[in-house]
Formats: structure tokens, sequence, C-alpha cells
């Protein structure tokens, strides 16, 4: 099996990914008490994943990687992504939070085969696109340190520098960059995540990220189409509304052009919660569904509106109120909204239903709102997978004939 180290684990939708994709994690590290509180309780309760998996609470800077092999497979995790969120005040590689060249240092010290590094959207706003250069750079060449007192700026001057000149510069790595978006992969949640992968120089990769398997025209396809989605869902004429804002022409597009584009359709809150009772209103579980409770209070207002029921969930937020663009709630076919559960809000992050979260609902919520959607990181490491197994098995091939 391939071996990896999960920093930043939160609680624990990257590992979940890598896990499923084939990798076991030997560490995961993460400084907040409530994640590592999942991520130990899971764990306890032998969640398959996370056996073998050493659980560290702390700072990724502070923990001694002697018992970690160099050269390991994989080093993967999502530095905290509040200095680039829209959500947030976006104060970027100032913000002490910012733990890029953390990860860099880590990754020249393993070496590993290869890295991956989740983060949000805002990463690649034109406010940091210099910024998003220099981590790109920063992991390309991760034994090449800042100097003492040397601002990002320089130093990024000073790798550009280095990239083009010849010599030994010490480990190197071919890194790529795409934005995603979770629904694309099945997730019924449109939430988007920039993953930045690269290869040590030295595996001779030639990877590509893995390509969409669910679009929005199929789902509209199945709803104002051919109508497989209401019957599958049971939902009368009547109930089922009318095609969304701004849709129309698209539809009629997608009636006209009598195809299918070979992918599956996106998924809705309404395929999400499938197969959920309704949550108590008593602040228990729900017929011994974990963390299926109900959480009052929810209201819409101005520019903090819910999810419609059918269609993918907007981004989920890590607190308990609502932000422009991702909050929350979803609204019910009476046009009625109600906070998610913090089960609906797992399914919305493909977390399985087996997996539980621990704390208070705006703590879950919280972790969950930081978290990678597990497919899509399922996705993504799988593919990385695939291509460490395939340079193995041409260096063993090499090998024999060489013998």
């Amino acid at each position: 099996m391939l071996k990896s180290i999960e920093l930043f684990a939160g609680a624990g939708g990257l590992a979940l990914g890598t896990g499923m994709a084939g990798f076991q994690a030997l560490a995961a590290l993460e400084w907040n008490q409530w994640a590592c509180d999942t991520l130990e309780e899971n764990q306890m309760a032998g969640y398959p994943l996370l056996e073998g998996t050493r659980i560290v609470r702390g700072d990724v800077r502070a923990f001694d990687y002697k018992g970690i092999p160099e050269g390991l497979d994989l080093v993967s995790g999502g530095p905290p992504c509040q200095p680039f969120s829209i959500g947030g005040k976006g104060r970027g590689f100032s913000d002490d939070r910012d733990m890029f060249n953390a990860f860099a240092e880590i990754v020249a010290r393993i070496k590993p085969r290869a890295f991956i590094i989740e983060n949000v959207k805002g990463l690649t706003r034109a406010a940091f696109a210099n910024y998003l250069q220099y981590i790109e750079h920063r992991m390309a060449m991760p034994e090449i340190a800042p100097k003492p007192g040397e601002e990002w700026p320089h130093h990024l001057r000073r790798l550009e520098r280095e990239l083009t000149s010849t010599g030994n510069k010490g480990v190197r790595y071919n890194v790529s960059r795409r934005l995603y978006n979770a629904a694309d992969f099945g997730a019924p949640q449109k939430r988007e995540r920039v993953f930045i992968v690269g290869f040590r120089a030295d595996q001779n990769a030639h990877w590509a990220f893995p390509e969409p398997t669910h679009s929005l025209d199929a789902l509209l396809r199945d709803q104002w189409v051919t109508g497989e989605y209401w019957e599958r869902h049971k939902v009368s004429s009547r109930d089922k509304g009318a095609i969304p804002s701004g849709m129309a022409s698209r539809v009629e597009r997608i009636r006209r052009a009598n195809h299918v584009d070979g992918m599956a359709p996106w998924r809705t809150v309404r395929d999400g919660i499938v197969g959920l009772p309704q949550p108590r209103q008593d602040g228990r579980d729900t017929d011994g569904t974990w963390n299926h409770r109900f959480q009052p209070g929810a209201r819409p207002y101005p520019g903090h509106t819910g999810s419609p029921i059918d269609q993918p969930s907007k981004a989920l937020k890590a607190g308990d109120h609502g932000v422009p663009g991702g909050e929350n709630m979803m609204v019910l076919p009476d046009g009625s909204c109600r906070y998610f559960t913090p089960r609906e809000a797992a399914r919305m992050q493909t977390f399985p239903d087996g997996y539980v979260l621990h704390g208070a609902w705006s703590e879950i919520m919280r972790q969950l709102g930081n978290a990678v959607p597990v497919i899509l990181a399922q996705a993504v490491a799988s593919s990385v997978a695939q291509q460490l197994v395939q340079a193995s098995m041409i260096a063993q091939a090499k090998r024999m004939r060489l013998h």
C-alpha cells in the first residue's frame, strides 16, 4: 500500500479521500482540538480508513519527522484557508496562519514522491496572483528556503533565477495547479477548491488532473427535458416548481440538441439527503442517525439565502451564519428554510454516514465548512496514486533489464 502523511488534517476530508484512493496515512497532524477529537473518536470506533494512523495534536512545524521515512509516497494537506478566503479578511501572506512555507519545509525534509495541496478558490484571486506564483515556485524547489529576513518577493525573484539556471539545486518537483468545482465530481455542493500537485522530478510523471464526471447540463436534462429526476424522487408536476432563473434558454438548447454529454447529472441537495429521516426537534439524534439534530433559528435575509433543495447546495461556510455565496441552510419546496443538520451538511461534503463529527453544532459546521469534499479529494488522489504505481512499475522494469 502507498504511504502518506497528512498535514492540517482538519476533520479528515482530504485524509479520507486519499485513504479511499489507496494511501495509508502514517500520521495526521492537526492543532484544532475539536477536529482532533473527531479524528480520534472515529479511530477509536474502528473507522477503517484511520486504522494505523498516528493522530498528532499540535503545530506541524513542531512535529518530529524523524520517524517518517524519506522518500514517502505522498505528503498531502490543506494549509489554513482563512488568509485567502473570500469570507475572511484576505490578508494573504501577511496573515500568521499562512502555512505554505511550512508545507514546503516539510516537503524539503521528507522529499516525498508527490504532494497534494488543496485550498480555497480565493487563493486564485488577482490580488494574490504573484503570491500564488511564489507558492508554486517554492514548492517546485522546496530546498531553496528563504534567507533570514528575506521577504517573499525577493525570494520569488531568486527562485525564478534558480528555475532557469543549470546545476544541482536540490530536489525538484513538477508542479501543476487546477481549480475544481466539487459538483463536477458528484458532490451535492457547488464548492470550488484549488489543488496544487507536485511530482518529484525523478518520477518522470506524465500526469494530468482528472476530468469532471458530472455536469449541470445533465442535471437540467434530467429535470426539465426527460423528467427522470422528478420521477426518481417521486415529485409531482405540481410540486416541482419552475425552471431556475436564467436557465430557460440553456434548457431549450439542451432540448434541441437531443443528446447526452456522457456525464452524470450534478447531484442536488435532495439527492444528497435521500434516505435521511426528518430531524428531531428535541436536540437528540434522529433514529440512531449520528449528528442528525434539528438546529433552530434559520432565517434568510438579503445576501444570505439558503440552498434550493433541487440544486447542489451553495458552499458550506465555516461558521454558524451564512455569508454571500455560501450558507448553511436549505430552502424547502414550500419556500421555508432551515439549517442543515450536521449529518446533512456532512452529506453535502460527501463524508460517509458512519463517520462521526465531534462537538456542538457550531463546531461541527466549522469543521465541515473548512473541509474538502471527500469525493473530490478521492478523485485527485486516485489519479496521483495511479501515476505513482505506474512510475514504480516502470522503475522496476528498468532495474530488471539492467540485471
